[in-house]
């Protein structure tokens, strides 16, 4: 089953130093889960800062810069992952880096029909 994780912490909780080295490690954990065949995809997220916010309402888009909700913690970045249950996505999850610092949320994939697919 496709599980997505979901990184969430507070940008300004990392210097620039901490955050290159969360990078590696999240690189090097992105490794293990390839070689162990649970990797699908990852990517960190670039600041709150350059995010832009859409919404349509009564036929009518609203575009607004930053994030949806203001929040202690961000998304920052994401797992894509293939886990057998739960509990294999809980063990991959604590050992992404930032769950050290911020919090982890592991959502089961949905998968609907007419999605593209490779």
């Amino acid at each position: 089953m496709k599980y997505m994780l979901l990184v969430y912490f507070n940008e300004q909780a990392l210097s620039e130093t901490d955050r290159e080295h969360c990078y590696v490690e999240s690189a090097q954990l992105a490794q293990l889960l390839n070689s162990n065949g649970q990797y699908l995809d990852a990517s960190p997220l670039h600041p709150i800062s350059t995010a832009t916010s859409v919404r349509v309402r009564d036929g009518k888009r609203l575009v607004t810069d930053g994030p949806f909700a203001e929040t202690r913690e961000q998304l920052g970045g994401y797992y894509l992952i293939d886990a057998r249950d739960l509990d294999e996505a809980i063990r991959v999850a604590e050992r992404v880096p930032v769950a050290r610092l911020g919090t982890v949320e592991i959502r089961p994939v949905l998968e609907i029909s007419g999605l593209p697919t490779d």
